[in-house]
């Protein structure tokens, strides 16, 4: 976080220094992240797929063509499974994937993409690349790793927290090592 901010007060015409607001990172993020999502979809439109049918697509993708039982699905995209079930029938619909009989329950169904919902996926992750190439124009490299690092600890802190009754953590706040 930036130690203060210069604004000039109005009233009296002179510049003062203010600490920051110490939640103006969560906005940034937030922010950042909402717009991202209205830049992605609209870049996403003329291929007629959703965000959303999108990470369906993309989580599949991480689990080497075995598949994921829907209510791990929604679990990992952190969607209900009624949620899921619409998002999971569109897409069967349309032959972006489909649901198989589990081998070690018969009762249960796997959800796995189509080779159609694979050539997608890679079409989609084509167009991702190139927004984020837009995204990340004239920022370097460096910042980039740096904002990913806080980012990833930023993280692992909120799972940490999320993981104790309570969500605090007594380290919350301190600096592991000095910024440079």
């Amino acid at each position: 976080m930036l130690p203060f901010v210069v604004r000039v007060d109005d009233e009296r015409n002179r510049r003062v220094a203010k600490e920051d607001h110490p939640f103006r990172i969560g906005f940034l993020i937030h922010d950042v992240s909402r717009l991202r999502r209205t830049v992605v979809d609209k870049a996403l439109r003329p291929m007629g797929v959703t965000r959303s049918q999108w990470w369906v697509l993309a989580n599949l993708s991480r689990h080497n063509g075995d598949g994921m039982m829907q209510t791990e699905l929604a679990k990992v995209m952190d969607v209900g499974k009624v949620t899921l079930g619409g998002l999971i029938d569109r897409l069967e619909t349309t032959g972006l994937l489909k649901r198989l009989a589990d081998p070690s329950d018969r009762r249960a169904k796997r959800v796995v993409m189509t080779p159609r919902g694979t050539k997608l996926l890679a079409d989609i992750q084509g167009i991702a690349a190139q927004v984020n190439a837009q995204i990340m124009n004239g920022i370097s490299r460096s910042d980039i790793a740096r904002t990913e690092t806080v980012l990833y600890k930023m993280k692992q802190q909120l799972i940490g927290m999320d993981a104790v009754p309570g969500g605090t953590n007594s380290n919350a706040g301190e600096d592991d090592e000095e910024d440079g």
